[in-house]
């Protein structure tokens, strides 16, 4: 604890606590604030605000540092796999051998679904989208799984959790597939967890298919970059859910929901998009000075990012493992990555770009590496929240662990009408 933080209100004067995290900067705990001055605080976006404790994930975004429990996200998504990087954010430490071994068994042994749900899916049009599905069947896992829905039990805590890390990519795959009309595959257990969601997307049973090594590693690596980020909008709306008692599943439904927004979870659509309007790359400089003029309202998606003001750690890693892709599939000849190729290399190089620290984010390089691994663009923030479930759960589990948790309750700033009294129909 450091000094207070002192207020002078109204003629009165006052002390507030000054926290101090493992790292990062101070906070100062206005808890008590109401209660002692009678007056609120009024922070839209909560961009000054902590609204929790967490020992999960650290940003800094002035210097691009992204750390879970400590490690650096660029050695987890380099040297590590999306499984071992769930076991961390869950339990606090990377596993050693036995632990791998027995975690990953789990997950392999819990990936198919409750066949009644199959039945769920013939319930959406054939033209619903990916999004839509998955907010209605993963909310609908509580009326499947009533043996972990209690959250005041561990055991059934860590049940929920484990199920749902399992079996998210069986519901995101059937997604996919429901909406190409092709047959639900079901998942196999001896494929590697980004391999068995390929192979459930990609597979028919007519034919035989391979999965290629260097893509299931790069998908891999993608669902280590979107694990979790902190206190952003989705898993902010999973703490909120949380925090009047409802159950897992429902939770994670509702940041799905969240994660669906073009600001959020859909930025790498939005981004390949802008892309596609774009069409061609002698049109660039013109969608450039577009993006420089204040009047016109066109702005280049997949740049810049609300926390990060310098270059985001996840993109240079991304960026990477979008250029593995392309080299491994022998993409040579496709306009839209001709564009993001060289919209990346002037954003990079232009001083309007660099002095604004408008780099290209995670957005710009994930939506250009999903569409050459074949996904369409309505599956983008699917993949996304497949990746992010982890995230929420871990920041589920330490919300109700915490003793200090309470039901969210936001204040506001009321400008409407003062009281008036009702008058009748006649006299109006």
């Amino acid at each position: 604890m450091s000094d207070k933080a002192k207020l002078h209100y109204n003629g009165n004067d006052y002390e507030f606590p000054v926290q101090q995290g493992a790292i990062g900067p101070d906070v100062i705990d206005i808890s008590k604030l109401y209660a002692e001055t009678g007056a609120f605080t009024l922070d839209p976006g909560f961009t000054s605000t902590a609204s929790c404790e967490s020992e999960i994930t650290y940003i800094d975004g002035e210097k691009g540092i992204l750390l879970h429990r400590g490690y650096p996200i660029d050695q987890l998504a380099e040297e590590g796999h999306f499984l071992e990087t769930c076991y961390l954010l869950l339990y606090g430490e990377l596993p050693n051998e036995t632990q791998r071994a027995e975690f990953e068994g789990a997950i392999t042994y819990h990936t198919m679904i409750h066949e009644q749900m199959h039945q769920l899916f013939m319930g959406f049009r054939r033209d619903a989208h990916p999004m839509a599905i998955m907010v209605g069947v993963v909310g609908a896992l509580s009326a499947f799984y009533h043996d972990s829905t209690d959250i005041h039990d561990p055991q059934q805590r860590e049940i929920a959790s484990r199920r749902m890390i399992a079996k998210l990519p069986t519901i995101a795959a059937m997604a996919y597939k429901y909406h190409k009309g092709q047959p639900f595959v079901y998942p196999r257990n001896d494929l590697d967890y980004a391999s068995n969601f390929l192979h459930m997307c990609f597979s028919v049973p007519s034919e035989d298919y391979e999965v290629n090594p260097v893509l299931a590693r790069a998908l891999d690596r993608i669902f280590i970059l979107h694990a979790d980020h902190e206190q952003n909008a989705s898993t902010s709306t999973v703490r909120l859910a949380s925090s009047s008692g409802a159950n897992p599943f429902a939770c994670i439904a509702a940041g799905i929901a969240c994660l669906w927004g073009p600001s959020h979870g859909g930025a790498n659509e939005a981004a390949l998009n802008m892309l596609a309007e774009i069409g061609s790359t002698d049109r660039i400089p013109e969608f450039i000075e577009r993006a420089k003029d204040k009047d016109d309202p066109f702005r280049l998606m997949g740049f810049g990012h609300r926390v990060y003001k310098n270059y985001d750690p996840r993109a240079k890693v991304m960026q990477k493992t979008a250029h593995e892709v392309l080299t491994e599939l022998g993409i040579t000849d496709d306009p839209l990555l001709d564009v993001a190729q060289e919209l990346e290399k002037i954003a990079l190089s232009d001083p309007y770009f660099v002095e604004k620290k408008l780099y290209p984010n995670i957005d710009f390089y994930s939506g250009i590496t999903l569409r050459a691994l074949g996904f369409p663009t309505s599956m983008f923030t699917v993949l996304f929240a497949l990746a992010r479930t982890v995230g929420w759960i871990s920041q589920w589990r330490e919300m109700i662990e915490d003793p200090k948790q309470r039901i969210g309750r936001p204040r506001q700033l009321y400008t409407g009408p003062t009281q008036r009294d009702y008058v009748a129909p006649e006299k109006r």
